[in-house]
């Protein structure tokens, strides 16, 4: 397996990706979409996930497609994202016709960033307009680091943020991950720079450290202000899967969190994975399959260290940079 030619979610042809942030509100929004409605699922392996349409994303649902996923900050109030979104794919014709009227499928899911030092004191939820520049902004480079969604995340120790990364696999498949990185726990191992991560990186692309030996005692998180968490996450593949397939691309991804955080899928993290299928190229059986699960996992593993070690200096917390940057 090897990177994409951009290293990104938008390796998958037909798929883009938008992102908008406000700085004095420290938070944003991230937007997948496509070319045409995809095929989507999830799962939620976190205690305190925010969600909307998940629902309809079950195998046995009757909706087959959706025309984008969002990522946004601001807790419940980063749901309106997607109405913001919607709202802009129907006016540009999207959606399923229903009784003469166009309704585009957004689910969304957010993370809990209220607390980070930004302005919260606005009248008017500002996260439908971020929601629309977002989808203004798609297009096939992804901005890493302090962006859209995570602009104002943070983990333990370091300022989170957006990352992505992508795989081709020997089948000639694609797999690519996208992640905002506000998890209560670590991307990192003790006091160090070194990512959990590590055995999963390609090149340098997160430092080229390599990996540590944990320290003893238990590690960092930000269990001091439970709520403030999530890490939410979209995997994608060019592969052609149902709901069920996008289901399970979408739990054997989760690993990939695991792998990058530690600890991990605690009660105060949402920690919510989609996946979502173009189906342009046929499944030759069920090993392709695997490998599918697998490779997300891994993108899903870099991806959260890139969002790291990519982040801005500019928070209440250090930014990998800043702190071991050389």
């Amino acid at each position: 397996m090897r990177p994409g030619p951009r290293d990104a979610i938008t390796d998958i042809a037909g798929l883009v990706v938008g992102q908008a942030q406000d700085a004095a509100l420290r938070s944003g929004v991230t937007v997948l979409t496509g070319e045409a409605p995809f095929t989507a699922s999830v799962d939620v392996m976190g205690g305190a996930p925010g969600s909307r349409e998940t629902d309809l994303l079950a195998p046995d649902r009757l909706v087959p497609g959706v025309d984008a996923l969002v990522l946004a900050g601001g807790s419940a109030f980063g749901l309106d994202a997607a109405s913001g979104v919607a709202e802009a794919l129907r006016s540009a014709g999207r959606g399923f016709e229903a009784a003469g009227q166009r309704v585009p499928i957004v689910p969304a899911a957010i993370l809990f960033d209220l607390g980070n030092g930004g302005d919260k004191a606005w009248r008017t939820n500002p996260y439908a307009a971020l929601g629309r520049a977002a989808l203004d902004a798609a297009g096939g480079e992804v901005a890493q680091g302090s962006h859209g969604a995570g602009y104002g995340a943070t983990t333990a120790t370091l300022r989170g943020g957006i990352g992505t990364a992508s795989l081709v696999l020997e089948s000639g498949h694609r797999v690519g991950a996208l992640v905002a990185v506000n998890a209560v726990g670590s991307a990192t191992v003790g006091e160090g720079p070194q990512f959990w991560a590590a055995p999963w990186e390609i090149g340098a692309e997160f430092g080229g450290l390599g990996p540590a030996m944990p320290p003893p005692g238990p590690p960092p998180t930000k269990l001091a202000a439970p709520g403030a968490a999530t890490t939410i996450a979209i995997v994608a593949t060019d592969a052609a899967l149902d709901k069920a397939g996008c289901r399970r691309m979408a739990v054997a991804a989760q690993d990939g969190i695991a792998r990058a955080l530690v600890p991990a899928h605690t009660p105060f993290d949402g920690d919510l994975v989609f996946a979502a299928s173009t189906g342009a190229r046929p499944l030759g059986g069920p090993a392709e399959a695997l490998w599918l699960g697998h490779a997300a996992s891994v993108c899903l593993a870099r991806a959260i260290a890139r969002a790291v070690y990519h982040a801005a200096p500019d928070g209440p917390l250090p930014s990998w940079q800043e702190r071991f940057g050389r």
